[in-house]
Formats: structure tokens, sequence, C-alpha cells
């Protein structure tokens, strides 16, 4: 058995109220949870599969997306893996998918290139449907939708399609829409 003595990071991420906001208070606590997630495995940045734990363990509406318990279950099995040293090696380095060009925001610190462009397609895609604020599954289908992100690596390796969970939550989405409007 590895015995792993966490590393730490010179700072946490910041909390940014103004980046939060925007987001229901559902998914703002899955973004404080990624980023505790972040500081606890050492790594420097918040990246699309800090947000995929996170948004997975906290949201049921996300758990359902998924096609039954074993899927899900090989996902939060690889995220665990990482957590805790094994599996994916993503320690230290920077996400970053090529989504969006890098530009230094103060409200982007802590934060990887890759998981700053899905929270704003989550933003995107509730606009989309008039909704001033991203829930859980508009995350969950921007973290699918960048095929380079590390959260579609944990994914494909947890035998989920990207693709299929994007359609699958946009199918979502639209039928809440109709059943509302």
């Amino acid at each position: 058995m590895q015995n792993r003595t966490p590393r730490i990071p010179e700072q946490p991420a910041p909390n940014h109220p103004e980046l939060d906001a925007r987001f229901t208070d559902e998914l703002a606590a899955v973004l404080t949870g990624a980023r505790r997630r972040a500081l606890r495995d050492g790594d420097r940045q918040i990246d699309t599969a800090h947000l995929l734990h996170s948004l997975i363990e906290a949201d049921p509406e996300v758990r359902e997306a998924f096609d039954g318990g074993p899927q899900l279950a090989r996902v939060l099995g690889y995220l665990v893996q990482r957590s805790i040293g094994y599996g994916l090696r993503w320690q230290g380095s920077v996400e970053d998918s090529g989504a969006v060009p890098v530009v230094r925001d103060p409200a982007a610190d802590g934060w990887s290139p890759s998981a700053l462009a899905a929270l704003d397609d989550a933003l995107y895609r509730a606009a989309s449907r008039g909704e001033d604020r991203a829930a859980g599954l508009d995350l969950l289908a921007a973290l699918a939708a960048d095929a380079e992100s590390r959260a579609v690596e944990v994914l494909a390796r947890g035998g989920v399609d990207a693709r299929w969970l994007a359609d699958r939550v946009a199918g979502v989405l639209a039928a809440e829409e109709s059943r509302r409007g």
C-alpha cells in the first residue's frame, strides 16, 4: 500500500462571490466542493474532473442522467482513484483543452481554462432557456461537450459516451422546460 503525503498547494483557489452568484445555490455549493477537492488533492487548479466529481456527489439530477448505477459507479471509481493518487495522473499540471483562449481574469484565479469554459457554457445553456442562473445539468452538459477535457476522459474511462450524455441531458432539460411552459 502506498502511503501518500498530500502536497500543500501554494494557496487555495479563492472564492469569488461574483462568479458563484450566476449559478443556483446548489451549483454554487458544487463549485465550493470542487475548490475544496482541488485543495485537498494538492492540485494547482480546479479542473473539469474536480467539477464532475463534486457535481455527481452533490446533485441527484446529475446522477439520474447516467444510464444506471454500474455506469455511474465506474465513473465515480475513476474519480476516487484520482483523488487518492492512483489511476489518472494529472496532479500538478494545468488543464487546457483549447476550448477558449487563456485570458488572465482575477475571477479566474485557481480555475483551469477548460473549467472556466465549462462554467461559461453552462451559463450560456441556462440563458438560452431563459434562466438567469445555471444549474447542475447545465454544467454536466457543458462538461460532456468538451471532448478534450479531463471530465470527458474520466467519462470515457467509465464507459460513458460523452456525446450520448450531453444529448441525454439536453433531452431532460427540454422536457423540464416543456412541462413548465
